[in-house]
């Protein structure tokens, strides 16, 4: 991709990240072909690390598209990050206040525009011991079904062993491998034209994460556990 059409700041972030990112991963990208080459789309992805976001949003530019990011609202708080967010454009989440339905809005606004819409459907790095997938929440539902934009799953594997949640500091060598595998678009088809409540949210929030499980296990290999690790209650991992 030309660093031409990012904008300052998204370059500025790929002059930045790309070298060491280079230097302590090693890529393992399968499924780019699956992104849209053009339109609005939703990508939905696990989160299984403080780096990630970085991978995964290097993934897309890869494939030719400028990913705009759902990011929780504490990340456009912290000095220089805080610029990078608000000068590339990306999307804050307020939750649990009256301006989370803000977020949802902008995201319907960006997928109507055709821009790449990234989604983490956990809202944050997984706490599942395994990092296996925790309960996601409805946001992902509520975007899909307000669009009718096409949801590609995309399952990442490898940015934990770089920096796992809770781990003071990165260990960037050896080079991690790192695996990320975007399948084909979650057949919504069935919920076009459905009232759109709590069930049908759940519904299809689920279908999404199942699609991305049964990716993350073509990955790293495995069985999920029967139910996902729910943050809320702290259970579910062992079951």
């Amino acid at each position: 991709m030309r660093y031409g059409r990012l904008g300052f700041w998204y370059r500025l972030v790929v002059v930045v990240c790309s070298p060491p990112m280079r230097l302590t991963t090693r890529r393992d990208w399968r499924g780019a072909e699956r992104l849209p080459r053009t339109g609005g789309f939703i990508l939905a992805s696990n989160h299984v690390s403080y780096v990630d976001p970085l991978t995964l949003w290097l993934y897309v530019l890869n494939a030719g598209r400028v990913p705009t990011f759902l990011a929780k609202s504490s990340l456009f708080e912290k000095p220089l990050i805080k610029h990078v967010f608000i000068g590339a454009k990306q999307i804050p989440v307020h939750r649990g206040t009256t301006d989370a339905a803000n977020a949802l809005t902008e995201a319907v606004e960006a997928v109507k525009a055709g821009e790449c819409v990234l989604i983490y459907p956990e809202g944050s790095a997984t706490r599942d011991p395994d990092c296996w997938p925790m309960k996601a929440r409805t946001g992902v539902a509520r975007l899909a079904l307000a669009t009718g934009a096409p949801v590609i799953p995309v399952a990442q594997w490898g940015p934990q062993r770089l920096w796992r949640y809770k781990q003071k500091f990165p260990k960037p060598f050896p080079p991690k491998k790192v695996s990320i595998l975007a399948g084909p678009p979650v057949d919504l088809s069935a919920y076009a034209g459905r009232p759109v409540n709590a069930e049908v949210l759940r519904e299809v929030t689920d279908l999404v994460m199942a699609r991305i499980t049964e990716l993350l296990v073509e990955l790293r290999g495995g069985t999920p556990p029967a139910v996902a690790y729910d943050p809320r209650s702290g259970s579910g991992a062992a079951a």
